[in-house]
C-alpha cells in the first residue's frame, strides 16, 4: 500500500498452464458416459493440476506477470461523498472503538481494486490484516486522508468498515508502481478503491 508497493503479486509466464487449460477443457467437452474415459479425465486433470503447482513453486524468470485474482472478502457498494480533495467515501460501519491515531501504528484489513473492479492486492488474500502508520508520509495520500481523516472525511473508528475512491493524484499519479521485469502491477494514472476494515491499534504502540 506504500508508494513502493511492496505488495505486488506476481508469477512466471507459463506456456505449459495454457496447455493444461485447453486440454483440460477439451477432455471435458468430449466426455461421454463411460466409467473408463470419466476415470481418465480425472486422472489427466489431477496430473495437470500437479504440472500447475511445480510451475507456480518454481523461481521467478525475468518477463514475470502480475497475477489478476477476485478476492474471496468483498464489501457492498454504497453511496460514495466526495470532497475537495476528490476523495470518494462512505462507511458501511462506523465502528464503535477508537478513533485512528496520527503517527501511530493500526492494523486494517483491505481489499484493493481497479475503476472495472479488477483486484490487485487484498490483505484477505494472506490471512492477515497489513499494519501500517498514518499521517507519516508512509502510505498514499488516499489512504492517509481516508482513514486518518481530514479535509471534510471524519477519522475512522475501530471496527468500522469504509469504501473508498482514490483518484490518481491522491494514488500513484502518472507513473505505474508495483514494477518487476518491466511489468507493473498499477498502471499509470489509476484511479483506486479500497475496501478497509480498521481491524484494531497495533498493541505495540502502547507501553
Amino acid at each position: 500500500m506504500a508508494a513502493a508497493s511492496p505488495l505486488t503479486v506476481i508469477t512466471p509466464k507459463s506456456p505449459n498452464l495454457q496447455t493444461f487449460k485447453t486440454s483440460a477443457s477439451s477432455s471435458l467437452h468430449c466426455a461421454t458416459n463411460s466409467t473408463t474415459n470419466v476415470k481418465k479425465q480425472i486422472f489427466q486433470v489431477g496430473v495437470g493440476l500437479l504440472a500447475a503447482s511445480v510451475v507456480a513453486a518454481s523461481p521467478l524468470e525475468a518477463e514475470a506477470t502480475r497475477i489478476e485474482y477476485y478476492a474471496t472478502f468483498s464489501e457492498p457498494s454504497c453511496e460514495l461523498n466526495f470532497v475537495r480533495s476528490g476523495l470518494g467515501y462512505c462507511d458501511l460501519d462506523v465502528g464503535s472503538g477508537e478513533e485512528v491515531p496520527f503517527a501511530q501504528l493500526i492494523n486494517v484489513h483491505y481489499t484493493a481494486r481497479f475503476a472495472d473492479g479488477i483486484v490487485f492486492d487484498s490483505s484477505y488474500k494472506r490471512a492477515r490484516p497489513l499494519t501500517m502508520r498514518l499521517g507519516m508520509g508512509k502510505v498514499i495520500k488516499g489512504l492517509d486522508q481516508g482513514i486518518l481523516g481530514g479535509g471534510g472525511v471524519p477519522p475512522m473508528q475501530v471496527g468500522g468498515k469504509r469504501k473508498l475512491q482514490i483518484p490518481p493524484h491522491l494514488a500513484y499519479g502518472p507513473e505505474p508502481a508495483g514494477c518487476f521485469s518491466g511489468d507493473c502491477n498499477i498502471p499509470a494514472n489509476a484511479t483506486l478503491i479500497y475496501d478497509i476494515k480498521f481491524v484494531d491499534i497495533y498493541k505495540g504502540n502502547r507501553k
